[in-house]
């Protein structure tokens, strides 16, 4: 019954929609459809085209710079830098393998592997006593 009464209310959509573009065609000469044709392509086009571009220069383009840092700074690691990872684990870098990096923490320097991109952030000032940190 719904399919029915959906179906009727479209065809009926369709019929006057089909009317008003015959009217409209018999009302304006061949010149002018062609413009008005061309006016609701642009009146289309032209928003979309808008909005992609506020969507790269709002979310898109700051987004890959970021990731750039970010992977520019998991390349520059070395051992003796002091970082902080994703957890809020503050170590130094001991040993550096392809995707894993064993951390120093804490005052007896306990040992721990982490992935490389679990890494946050580089400290900038190297801790000399870590001991210092952990009280």
């Amino acid at each position: 019954m719904f399919m029915n009464w959906l179906l009727g209310i479209t065809s009926a959509l369709a019929e006057e929609g089909a009317d008003a573009a015959a009217a409209a065609a018999t009302a304006l000469p061949e010149g002018e459809q062609t413009v008005s044709a061309a006016a609701a392509i642009v009146q289309l086009v032209v928003p979309l085209v808008l909005m992609g571009l506020v969507f790269y220069f709002l979310l898109i383009r700051p987004q890959r710079k970021k990731d750039k840092k970010v992977k520019a700074m998991l390349d520059a690691l070395k051992p003796g830098d002091r970082v902080t990872t994703i957890g809020g684990i503050y170590g130094t870098i001991t040993a550096m393998k392809d995707d894993t990096i064993t951390l120093a923490m804490g005052g007896q320097q306990n040992p721990v592997v982490i992935a490389r991109w679990a890494i946050r952030s580089v400290e900038d000032a190297p801790a000399e006593n870590d001991q210092e940190l952990s009280n």
